[in-house]
Formats: structure tokens, C-alpha cells, sequence
């Protein structure tokens, strides 16, 4: 069961890949997104691309518009990476954020973006990606699973993908752009938490509530 968040935590780091296909047992990152937010404040955001060692599939292609042969003109020109040096860069990223104690924020974070992450980490360098970064641990808030904690889909039969959660919490979406997909990820993980705290203090009016940024999933209350 996923925990419903009535905190902020001080820390969050958005994450998203725009990908080859949708198969992550071998398909590859073309694209990855970072965006810090500290206190619910963008602070930092990092966006790169790959040449990948397979073809875009043309589904994916269709979905965030991204050809091999862009990704080619990308790579000549240095604006794109080797698939070695995008997963070192991508790990080197998130390992950084995790020792600052921040949460990994994403839609289908864990089973799809960090998934491909882990194979193509032992597909291409030959490495477990549990050696450098205990993935298993990771505190990854995925905002489907959260609004579903919200709101089950027993309760609600809307559907729950990043960009109609974006419509039903008013945050413009990311456009499948990895860079704009983390932010707006993040920003739908914010709403959700702005309405679990109306929510609460709507349920218990006698009891006023200051509501807080900390690395507690608990409301934080005023003394």
C-alpha cells in the first residue's frame, strides 16, 4: 500500500526517461530528466540525450517525437551521449540526490524508468546496478500510486497516467519531453499533497494545523 503524504519532503529529485520502446527488458533510454525541488521550489534540473544501440520503435517515436537519425545528428554534434556514458551520468545523479536524502518522485517510476535503468546497467557495463546504488531502497514516490492512495479505483474509475493526472490536478503537462515529464511529476505530487492537507484539515477543524515541508510522510504540526 502506498503511503498518502501530508508533508512535502524537503527534498525531492523528479525523474523520467523517454525510451527506445516500452519493453524494458531491452529496450534503451533516449533521454533522461532531472529536476530538484527543495521546499516545493525548483532548484536545479538537468535534461540529456542518448544514441541509443538499437531503433526507436515506431510507437515511441510517435509518443515523444525523437527519431534515431535526430539522435545520430545529436550524437556528431556532442549533444548526445554513448548508452555507457548516459547510464554512468544517470546513476551518478540519482546516487548523488540519495545520499542528500532526497525522494525519487515519477509515474511508474519504479517498474518502468528505474527498471530499464537496472538492466541496461548489466546489458551494457556489466555491472549489477545493486553494487552502485541500492535500487531495492530507493524511496521513490510514484504519484499514480499515491493518487490511488487518495483515491482508490474502486472509488474512481479516472484514469491515473501522468498526463491525466496533470489534467485533474491543473498542472500543465510535460508533453513526453523527459526533462518536462519529471517536472510535472513533481508539481502533480505537490497538488496531491496540497489537497490531502485541505482534506485533513477540512475532517478536523478543531485542531489547527500548520502545515510544513519535512521527511516525515506524517502532517507536521504547529506547536
Amino acid at each position: 500500500m502506498h503511503k498518502r503524504y501530508f508533508a512535502v519532503p524537503e527534498l525531492l529529485l523528479g525523474f523520467d526517461t523517454e525510451t527506445t520502446g516500452l519493453d524494458v527488458k531491452c529496450e534503451r533510454a533516449i533521454s533522461y530528466g532531472f529536476c530538484a525541488y527543495e521546499r516545493g521550489r525548483l532548484v536545479w534540473s538537468e535534461h540529456f540525450y542518448v544514441r541509443p544501440d538499437r531503433p526507436v520503435t515506431p510507437g515511441a517515436q510517435r509518443v515523444h517525437g525523437v527519431s534515431l537519425e535526430d539522435l545520430d545528428t545529436k550524437y556528431r554534434h556532442r549533444e548526445a551521449m554513448s548508452v555507457p556514458m548516459g547510464l554512468i551520468r544517470a546513476v551518478g545523479v540519482l546516487r548523488d540526490y540519495l545520499g542528500r536524502g532526497a525522494r525519487i518522485v515519477g509515474a511508474n517510476v519504479s517498474s518502468f524508468d528505474l527498471e530499464m535503468l537496472r538492466r541496461s546497467y548489466a546489458s551494457v557495463l556489466q555491472r549489477d546496478l545493486h553494487d552502485d546504488l541500492r535500487i531495492e531502497r530507493l524511496p521513490v514516490i510514484d504519484v499514480i500510486k499515491h493518487d490511488e492512495a487518495i483515491e482508490s479505483r474502486a472509488a474512481s474509475r479516472r484514469p491515473r497516467s501522468l498526463t491525466s493526472l496533470c489534467r485533474h490536478y491543473g498542472v500543465s503537462p510535460g508533453g513526453h519531453d523527459a526533462l518536462g515529464d519529471a517536472r510535472a511529476a513533481v508539481e502533480v505530487f505537490l497538488a496531491q499533497v496540497a489537497l490531502n492537507d485541505a482534506q485533513r484539515r477540512a475532517s478536523s477543524p478543531q485542531i489547527p494545523f500548520e502545515f510544513e515541508f519535512g521527511s516525515s510522510t506524517e502532517l507536521t504540526r504547529g506547536s
